[in-house]
């Protein structure tokens, strides 16, 4: 039954895309029957076109030439920004990346970009990193993470607070590790 009802829910949207003529009739099991075929005993329907919508977003309206009237309102501030991963002083063992993960309220403004820096060091070679970004490879020790939004004029919008993580990683030369356990 319901193959049937998505059968016929399919067929009355696809034909009201074309803006056609559609027959409906009732067989003699009850069973409601649609077609674009006449039928005997059948009821003529007429589905309209389906309604469109083109947008006149500020862009179109700009390059029309009547972008003076209206001007869209800039975006609100950032409440704030955060580094949510890593979390502050959290250690990792044996790592090779690290994926730093930056959140703005509210969310990034276009045009606006996301520098992150670690050890007070731009990452990505000084050029934005975006939202998300993987550090590989991460020496071991304890580092600061920080990150700053600024928008197409390199205005800083919003900073985060330094977050600081630990990576632990074996070493070579620490004897527990060069020790060789008989069986």
């Amino acid at each position: 039954m319901r193959a049937l009802a998505f059968t016929l829910m399919f067929v009355l949207c696809s034909l009201a895309l074309a803006g056609a003529t559609v027959y409906r009739w009732v067989d003699e099991n009850g069973v409601v029957h649609f077609s674009d075929q006449p039928h005997a005993n059948a009821e003529k329907l007429h589905v309209n076109a389906a309604q469109t919508y083109k947008s006149s977003g500020p862009d179109n309206a700009t390059a029309a030439g009547g972008g003076g009237a209206q001007s869209s309102a800039p975006p609100a501030p950032y409440r704030g920004c955060a580094i949510v991963q890593p979390q502050d002083d959290q250690a990792f063992a044996n790592i090779d990346s690290l994926t730093v993960v930056v959140q703005t309220d509210p969310q990034l403004h276009s045009g606006d970009k996301v520098y992150v820096s670690v050890d007070g060091q731009g990452l990505n070679g000084g050029n934005p990193t975006g939202p998300q970004f993987v550090l590989s490879p991460v020496d071991r020790g304890t580092h600061t993470a920080q990150a700053q939004v600024k928008d197409s004029g390199g205005a800083v919008q919003c900073q985060t607070p330094p977050v600081t993580f630990h990576v632990q990683q074996n070493s070579v030369l620490n004897p527990n590790n060069n020790r060789v356990t008989p069986h």
